[in-house]
């Protein structure tokens, strides 16, 4: 059996062979293929994750830290829109007409072996990750009270342009699993309320949800960092089966028996706990690996998704991965033949 398919056992609520690892990247310490990889069009590819910044193909400018291991945020203070009713003066979206989907699909999947690897199709970072974006957070979020219908009206337009964007990759890219990013929370509570989000982001989500549909792809994953459990019901509603990362602000234990064969939790890793800290021992990072394993693995709809943070050509931070990895290897590839 491949990672891939052990992978789509457990997606579709099956006790797989081993407990899956999902990652954004490979990881240069695994024996094992990655079970799945990412896939942005290039056209669409923004800056996040280069290691140098950059700017998106909106005009957005990102500057990329070290601390974060090369992911990077937009410049502080520089916005692209400081009125919401201006937004048409400043957003284009690029055009589409003459794109070779067919030669950019191939170029951006060489070198994946799709026998081994399920290929998750990603666009960009959210409606409301978007805005933000654009106009800062908080401007961002007096623009979503005081001017919703100009809000509305930019999601449209960029929701047209990545929906388009979005059937052409499944029509060429064709992924095993529809991404769908948004990042709606913070550590302690949403940003915005559910009715709010029903309101101006949904309908956005659930169109990508409806493509996801139309061309017969039978996972949709939701990226959504922080506690954003609120959402979860929502989500279910356009086809969301799977989300990440999963965070430990959530009632993550909760919410595995209430959604149990519905959702698969991602992650569940204590990105900002000790174990990810620098400086973390071995006996913590291998320790926090096993707990992580032996609460969500029982019953499957489980993927093991641990991250450290630091600088990536730092010892410390090497060796914090390497013993994430060697103890998932040991202990969390080998669960359902010794727990079940």
């Amino acid at each position: 059996m491949t990672e891939k398919e052990n992978l789509l056992m457990t997606l579709r609520g099956e006790i797989p062979e081993w407990l899956p690892r999902y990652g954004i990247v490979a990881d240069p310490n695994s024996k094992h293929p990655p079970a799945v990889l990412d896939v942005t069009p290039s056209l669409t590819r923004g800056t996040r994750g280069t290691g140098a910044g950059g700017f998106d193909i909106w005009g957005v400018e990102f500057v990329a830290t070290e601390s974060t291991g090369g992911q990077a945020l937009p410049v502080p203070n520089k916005y692209l829109i400081t009125d919401i009713t201006k937004w048409r003066d400043v957003i284009h979206a690029p055009s589409l007409e003459g794109v070779d989907w067919e030669a950019m699909a191939r170029k951006d999947l060489a070198n994946i072996d799709r026998t081994q690897t399920a290929v998750k199709l990603g666009t960009h970072v959210g409606y409301f990750q978007n805005l933000m974006n654009f106009m800062g957070f908080e401007e961002g979020m007096c623009a979503m009270m005081e001017e919703p219908e100009e809000c509305v009206a930019l999601m449209d337009y960029l929701a047209n342009f990545y929906d388009e964007v979005t059937r052409k990759a499944c029509e060429y890219y064709k992924p095993d699993i529809l991404g769908i990013t948004d990042d709606t929370a913070t550590a302690i509570n949403p940003f915005i309320s559910v009715e709010l989000y029903r309101e101006m982001i949904k309908p956005f989500h659930a169109r990508l949800g409806a493509i996801a549909q139309h061309y017969g792809i039978e996972f949709v994953d939701m990226h959504d960092c922080g506690r954003c459990e609120d959402f979860i019901d929502d989500w279910l509603d356009f086809g969301v089966n799977m989300w990440n990362p999963a965070q430990v602000m959530n009632d993550l234990v909760g919410i595995k028996k209430k959604y149990a064969g519905r959702l698969t939790l991602i992650g569940c890793w204590d990105s900002s706990g000790p174990a990810g800290w620098t400086g973390a021992s071995e006996e913590l990072v291998r320790s926090e690996v096993r707990r992580v394993i032996d609460t969500f693995a029982p019953n499957g709809n489980f993927c093991f998704w641990g991250s450290v943070y630091g600088p990536i050509d730092a010892e410390d931070t090497k060796n914090r991965a390497r013993w994430m990895t060697e103890e998932y290897d040991s202990y969390g590839r080998t669960w359902y033949k010794t727990h079940c």
